[in-house]
């Protein structure tokens, strides 16, 4: 039976500033990981839940995003005309059966501000929020959203978020979970989401991990948050109104087969190429070797 949610919001308005130069000109959701840009495997992601229409909310110097999603004649036409056949399966995703619309945020006021930019293209239906800057799982094998979707129309829920362990260490890195219970782990009522504690204060070690699936109503609580850190619109602050509210918001747990690669510094990017590259069915084994000899 075909989902009930079709729709996908996907931010990619961020400037990536922990990245520089890197990003100075190329986005960040287009920067390599293994053989493909990161916003490729998020899309490839959501292409295999079943959504239809995909939605990047944008900003300056993110339109090498929009061309790398467009249908490149002149080049297909090119590699079949110099012999190179084999080459067009590495563009098999411009036929995934998607739409893709584009808008901008013209302002950067946070993620709340973001997905209300997807307001009139949502309209009345349920969605999806996937953040265009993270994988889930090496190459993006994840079923996380699947499952997510599926815990949303079982439950009748308003929202349902995916969330990672994290090690204590982390906690004040992340909103963290406080479950209404465990008795399973994998699927919970959230009773709150704590932003960023202490690791003393954390109801657990449970992170958000970039993954949503909303009700419309969410832009009616993100309408009236108030601006935070930065000036800007959290999420995180119109989710735990909802829940104040009475609203039914549940959590999905990952599995460590869908690990978080948040391709939001240099760290944690040379770690998602490096674990990509060395997972390559074709060139993984060498790489693999080369990095025995660097690490001597």
């Amino acid at each position: 039976m075909a989902n009930s949610v079709k729709l996908a919001v996907i931010p990619v308005a961020g400037k990536g500033t922990r990245l520089i130069p890197l990003t100075k000109s190329l986005p960040k959701e287009m920067l390599p990981v293994g053989r493909k840009p990161v916003v490729q495997y998020v899309v490839e992601e959501l292409n295999r839940c079943g959504l239809q229409k995909l939605l990047f909310i944008t900003g300056p110097t993110k339109t090498a995003i929009e061309n790398h999603f467009d249908l490149d004649m002149e080049l297909i036409n090119h590699l079949r005309q110099t012999g190179k056949e084999k080459l067009l399966m590495e563009l098999a995703y411009e036929k995934a059966d998607l739409q893709y619309f584009y808008t901008r945020q013209r302002r950067q006021l946070g993620l709340g501000h973001a997905i209300l930019c997807a307001e009139s293209f949502v309209g009345k239906e349920p969605f999806v929020v996937a953040l265009g800057d993270t994988i889930l799982g090496v190459n993006a094998k994840a079923r996380i959203m699947e499952r997510m979707i599926q815990v949303f129309e079982e439950k009748e829920a308003d929202a349902v978020i995916a969330f990672e362990e994290v090690p204590e260490d982390e906690v004040h890195r992340y909103g963290i979970a406080s479950p209404v219970d465990l008795t399973d782990p994998n699927v919970f009522q959230l009773a709150n989401i704590v932003e960023k504690p202490s690791p003393a204060e954390a109801p657990s070690h449970l992170a958000v991990a970039s993954r949503y699936v909303f009700q419309p109503e969410i832009f009616e609580y993100l309408k009236v948050t108030k601006p935070g850190k930065n000036d800007e619109i959290q999420l995180t602050d119109a989710i735990q109104s909802m829940i104040a509210d009475g609203k039914k918001v549940y959590g999905v747990r990952v599995t460590p087969e869908e690990h978080r690669f948040d391709i939001g510094n240099f760290e944690s990017y040379f770690s998602a190429f490096l674990e990509f590259a060395v997972s390559d069915p074709d060139y993984g084994e060498v790489i693999r070797e080369k990095i025995k000899k660097f690490v001597k």
